[in-house]
């Protein structure tokens, strides 16, 4: 069973809508969710996803914007989605990929990445964006 965690705040639920919206796009290309919002104390991974016997670690940035027409990460003039992934928070984040490979007891072969979901929230059209960055570490 997935867990969801519950959003209140503005940002938090920009936040949600980007996950779903995320959750959306890699259903759509054949993923499997796995799990939502793994937390561990000092970290977390948005979302769990598998496809062709490899492991997806994604992590969702979302940010609101009022037109998603021609929104793209090259056309998008306010604050990008990616510029909120920092080096201190990207590392929590392998640190908590540790903590699940362990947890799970994924095998040492298992073939892992990261990838970043930066999702463009229209809160009045209820619509979204997503781009997914890929392998965001080699």
């Amino acid at each position: 069973m997935l867990h969801v965690k519950t959003f209140t705040s503005k940002t938090q639920k920009i936040g949600e809508i980007g996950e779903n919206l995320a959750c959306k796009k890699f259903k759509k290309l054949g993923y499997n969710i796995i799990e939502r919002n793994y937390t561990k104390q000092g970290g977390e991974i948005d979302i769990v996803a598998k496809k062709a016997n490899k492991l997806y670690f994604i992590e969702v940035k979302a940010v609101s914007c009022e037109n998603l027409e021609n929104v793209t990460r090259g056309t998008y003039s306010g604050y990008r989605p990616e510029e909120n992934l920092s080096f201190h928070k990207f590392l929590k984040i392998a640190r908590t990929i540790d903590i699940y490979l362990t947890e799970k007891n994924v095998s040492p072969e298992t073939v892992w990445q990261i990838d970043l979901a930066c999702v463009y929230v229209d809160l009045v059209k209820k619509q979204g964006r997503v781009e997914i960055l890929e392998n965001i570490i080699v």
